[in-house]
């Protein structure tokens, strides 16, 4: 049996992430500085001697290019991939393409920081972190961790919200204890999973 390997990474820096806008469902790239944080990220798993069987993305463009790029570093450009809205970002629905600055002079500072920090609280025509886990927590289930627990070395590349929900389930955190949880642009995250899907080693790469 291969070791159950499970790697996450956030896409690098986007577009809209500079502009300090929600992003959301929007299709932005990648700056140059989220390149060279995938390119980045590809070389510190390489570093690590790690290469992968299957990888699994979202549909959007700066999630898929954050993947290619890792890929190519470790020379692996032609794996197998799947890709699902079901690991898509959060949709943040009429606050998408937003300056996060103007949002808060519109609804006001209290509404919109609610919008964003708490679990089941969506905004207008959104979706709420709650939400999101209920559309990427199935995906993971079915259709990643089968595969991770058969000896699978599996690469994940999607968002801050829909791997939130991966990590949830992994590190047994609570509703809180996931709002609290940043995800930095372009850092892999390695577990190794024991027979029971539980963590049996986890690393992160950043620095």
């Amino acid at each position: 049996m291969s070791e159950r390997l499970l790697v996450l990474v956030r896409h690098g820096q986007s577009e809209w992430n500079l502009k300090n806008l929600f992003t959301g469902w929007k299709d932005p790239d990648l700056t140059e500085l989220g390149v060279k944080e995938a390119t980045e990220a590809g070389r510190k798993l390489k570093a690590q001697g790690l290469v992968f069987d299957v990888a699994f993305t979202s549909v959007l463009t700066r999630a898929q290019h954050t993947l290619d790029l890792i890929l190519g570093e470790l020379g692996q450009e032609g794996l197998p991939t799947s890709k699902d809205l079901a690991l898509n970002e959060r949709d943040y629905g009429d606050l998408s393409g937003l300056n996060k600055d103007d949002a808060r002079k519109k609804w006001g500072e209290d509404q919109v920081l609610i919008w964003r920090r708490s679990y089941d609280v969506p905004p207008p025509g959104g979706e709420s972190l709650k939400d999101t886990l209920a559309r990427a927590l199935p995906y993971y289930v079915q259709e990643i961790l089968p595969g991770v627990l058969n000896g699978k070395r599996t690469l994940v590349a999607a968002h801050g919200n829909s791997l939130r929900a991966l990590i949830m389930v992994l590190e047994k955190l609570s509703p809180e204890g996931i709002l609290k949880r940043e995800l930095a642009t372009g850092v892999p995250i390695i577990y190794r999973l024991n027979a029971d899907s539980t963590v049996a080693s986890k690393l992160d790469l950043a620095g």
